[in-house]
């Protein structure tokens, strides 16, 4: 009787740029140059698959990966988006303190060997067009902040008029994303399901329980330490020795723990086990800010159990589970 073997991986890393694709096969140290554009990617697939189990990892460069990873996922070939910071990291460890497209693409596919990365989950169409108005939305937010900040330093004159004007047009375009946003994410029975659950609790309105519902797809699905890890709200250790320092958040998804702000100073205000669990910390002598984060974090792990247990937010069990360390 045969036992089959499993045939090892072979890590690709691909450096990308706007105009550029640099690929790098670890094992054969194999390197090539692919436009990033649709006919270059054509090619980057077809040379991919003269090598066998392939697994792709590239960096999160804010939107230029995003043909090449969609595109090599439709292709059966498995593609892992990775943050760029711990990428760096494993460059300085590496001693590789050059930077050049070349090493860069050898860089990425180590991080792959090392730390065996799981494939990118790609979202629908709808998913993705969701996601990019709940984007959209975010960087109106903030250009309107910034404009409202420059008004404070204009007294009077037509520039402050002219700053009025565009905070106005800024405020009614961000009415209309709202409305879009609560549409569309009402268009499928599961996101409708899900964004009550969301809404069930006081602080969270139909935009940020929207925005959830593409930002951060994982609720229900990770444990309470895992999700609290991907939003950037799990606190690390920083121990040497007899030194104990103190723990601080690190990482994760910054967009998400923007909405979990505005939703943990709505519910500070109207979400009885939120404002007795801040109080408490309080009283105990935490600084304000550190309450906050505790506050968020804890609302991020009601809100993963209440997804993963498809149950509306109850105050008595929100209470119950506050008090869980």
């Amino acid at each position: 009787m045969s036992t089959e073997v499993a045939r090892p991986v072979e890590w690709v890393g691909i450096d990308v740029c706007k105009a550029k694709l640099d690929a790098y096969v670890l094992s054969k140290q194999a390197y090539r140059i692919f436009e990033n554009t649709e006919a270059g990617i054509v090619k980057l697939i077809a040379w991919l698959r003269t090598y066998e189990n392939v697994q792709v990892v590239c960096e999160a460069t804010g939107g230029y990966e995003a043909a090449m990873a969609r595109q090599l996922h439709a292709a059966s070939l498995p593609v892992s988006v990775v943050n760029p910071r711990p990428v760096r990291d494993l460059a300085r460890a590496l001693s590789k303190l050059a930077k050049t497209d070349p090493i860069d693409a050898y860089v990425i596919a180590k991080y792959g060997e090392v730390t065996e990365p799981a494939p990118t989950v790609f979202v629908s169409e709808l998913e993705d067009e969701l996601k990019q108005w709940v984007t959209r939305r975010q960087q109106l937010v903030e250009i309107l902040s910034a404009e409202k900040n420059r008004r404070t330093l204009l007294l009077r004159g037509v520039a402050r008029d002219e700053v009025n004007e565009h905070i106005e047009w800024l405020e009614e375009k961000i009415k209309q994303l709202d409305g879009k946003i609560d549409t569309l994410s009402e268009s499928t029975a599961e996101w409708r399901s899900r964004k009550a659950i969301l809404r069930s609790p006081k602080g969270i309105g139909p935009v940020i329980s929207a925005s959830f519902l593409v930002l951060l797809p994982e609720l229900g699905k990770l444990n309470r330490g895992q999700i609290a890890a991907l939003a950037g709200l799990a606190p690390f250790n920083r121990d040497s020795g007899k030194f104990r320092g103190q723990r601080k958040i690190w990482g994760g998804r910054g967009s998400v723990r923007a909405l979990l702000y505005m939703a943990t100073l709505s519910a500070l205000r109207s979400n009885p086990p939120i404002r007795l669990f801040y109080q408490h910390l309080l009283e105990k002598g935490k600084v304000k800010k550190v309450a906050i984060i505790a506050c968020m974090r804890k609302l991020l792990i009601c809100l993963n159990s209440m997804v993963k247990n498809n149950e509306m937010w109850d105050d008595y069990k929100v209470t119950a589970l506050l008090q869980k360390p």
